[in-house]
Order: structure tokens, then sequence, then C-alpha cells
């Protein structure tokens, strides 16, 4: 399983959730939409700070950054 795939989904998944845009998570955050875009395509390889601080500005818990997809 490749962690940042699965955290750049994750992201993806819980910003679109919101009905935000990647600046809009950017303002949020204070993550660049550039490094988001990067995240959210898995090029980038976040520390559990950023994991952490992402998380917050989403609103939700670290761990469904890092969960995997339940495609139950």
């Amino acid at each position: 399983m490749d962690m940042r795939k699965l955290v750049g989904d994750n992201c993806a998944r819980l910003r679109k959730a919101k009905g935000w845009t990647q600046e809009q998570l950017a303002e949020r955050s204070g993550f660049s939409q550039q490094y988001l875009s990067d995240l959210e395509r898995g090029e980038r390889n976040p520390t559990i700070v950023t994991i952490y601080e992402i998380a917050q500005a989403l609103d939700v818990s670290h761990i469904e950054l890092v969960a995997p997809a339940d495609d139950g």
C-alpha cells in the first residue's frame, strides 16, 4: 500500500465532500494550493504534523487521512 497515495486520495475525498476547492483548503490549513495538489496526487510525503494540521483544517480526525478506504 502506497501511503502517499492513500493520504492524497483521502485528503481529496474529504475536501470534496465539504465542497471545498484546493484554494479553500489552502486558506484554512496554511499550506499552499500547489502543496495540496502534489499531496492529493501522491507526490508528497507528508509528516505526521502535516497530516494532523490538514485534518484539523478539514475538521476530521487525523486517522481519517491514513485509514484505508472502506469499500465494503
